[in-house]
């Protein structure tokens, strides 16, 4: 999930650099190493983990846990960047015309958007993908941001289903009714928890099944999965603790609160580059749907969201982002429970960089933190050649 809200529950922390080159045609080493460390400062106390990607080599660098720093081949749980991968698997199926992005939710589940102003026949799956429901967040819930910033444990091994959490956005009005004229927008997890139901209605399997065998295995992601509700990291990853109620220190390494269509991915920085260089070189997509996908409408009016990305549009599942050296990137970032993933990949797929950020103490300021991952992803890429 996109935790601007799950963060309230948690809390960064950190330490150290060390950087690891593998090709001297990458982003320069001091350029990376200091954009990692100036991240760490932003973010506070945390570890950071990022790689750059230009198709040529690879170039790491690292920052945070003094002797125990993130693993160079750590996994975490991509929160929301898993948006991406979903939004992938229903353009696939609508390549394949088992569906319509211009089918509304009604069409495929019926009656399960309806009540408090809420309409499902009023919003179709590219409302879904692209933001414009206008469908109410289920994370800003009251009722849930009270469990999260609670006693954690109670909610440590969470299995809710995507249906159950959609009632729960249900039982509030929805922020607008869609208007595909004048498109408005505002990010909302609940749109990509329905993605995913429709996308399993209209194949067939379930989510999981459809990310796995139509973007994970294909690509040979070795380090990416999805877990569901077993709440371990069976790989090598760095310890996440948040701070808990009268100042108490917990460790939320293992939970299973990140379960569903809008943020259940867990992945390495190395994969996810493959993943994004893959996806906007063309091979997950045919150019139809890869044009689909990159056609975005503004944000206005979502102060929050634009306080955190000033410029760029919205997709179906990506941010663009302008570069400093011309043209831009396409990305999607994820905040979960300490953690933070960044991402970043050129227009023609040849260039990437993905940033883990994993914390241990105070919440981050998401404004600095996404600051100074935005200069590190723009030096990286462009440093390695621009657009």
């Amino acid at each position: 999930m996109r935790m601007s809200r799950w963060t309230a529950a948690a809390l960064v922390a950190g330490v150290l650099v060390t950087e690891v080159a593998t090709s001297a045609s990458c982003a320069p080493r001091a350029s990376l190493d200091a954009d990692v460390r100036a991240v760490r400062a932003a973010g506070g106390d945390v570890r950071v983990l990022a790689e750059a990607d230009t198709g040529h080599g690879v170039r790491r660098a690292r920052a945070g846990g003094g002797s125990e720093p993130t693993p160079w081949n750590a996994q975490f749980r991509t929160a929301s960047t898993t948006k991406t991968f979903t939004a992938t698997v229903v353009l696939q199926l609508a390549a394949e015309r088992k569906l319509s992005l211009d089918d509304t939710v009604e069409k495929w589940l019926p009656g399960v958007v309806s009540g408090n102003g809420n309409d499902g026949s009023r919003i179709t799956v590219r409302d879904l993908l692209r933001q414009t429901s206008g469908l109410y967040d289920y994370v800003d819930d009251p009722a849930l941001l009270a469990a999260l910033t609670g006693d954690f444990e109670k909610i440590r091994h969470d299995a809710t289903p995507a249906r159950d959490w959609v009632a729960v956005a249900l039982r509030h009005r929805p922020l607008f009714t869609p208007d595909h004229r004048k498109p408005r927008w505002s990010y909302s997890n609940t749109n990509y928890l329905l993605a995913g139901m429709i996308a399993e209605k209209a194949s067939g399997d379930d989510w999981r099944t459809l990310v796995e065998h139509r973007v994970i295995a294909p690509l040979g992601l070795r380090h990416t999965y999805v877990p569901g509700a077993n709440p371990h990291l069976p790989g090598p990853h760095a310890r996440v603790t948040l701070r808990g109620p009268g100042g108490t220190v917990l460790d939320a390494t293992e939970h299973s609160i990140q379960h569903t269509a809008d943020s259940g991915v867990v992945s390495t920085t190395s994969d996810l580059n493959t993943f994004f260089r893959a996806l906007l070189g063309g091979k997950l997509l045919p150019p139809a749907q890869l044009a689909e996908m990159k056609r975005t409408v503004e944000r206005t009016g979502a102060d929050e969201d634009l306080a955190a990305w000033p410029d760029g549009g919205y997709g179906l599942g990506v941010r663009r982002t302008p570069l400093s050296c011309g043209g831009g990137y396409w990305h999607h970032e994820g905040d979960g429970f300490g953690t933070y993933t960044r991402t970043g990949v050129t227009e023609d797929g040849r260039r990437a960089v993905a940033v883990s950020v994993t914390s241990a103490g105070d919440r981050p300021d998401l404004v600095r933190l996404n600051r100074a991952t935005r200069k590190l992803v723009d030096d990286a890429l462009c440093r390695a050649g621009g657009r």
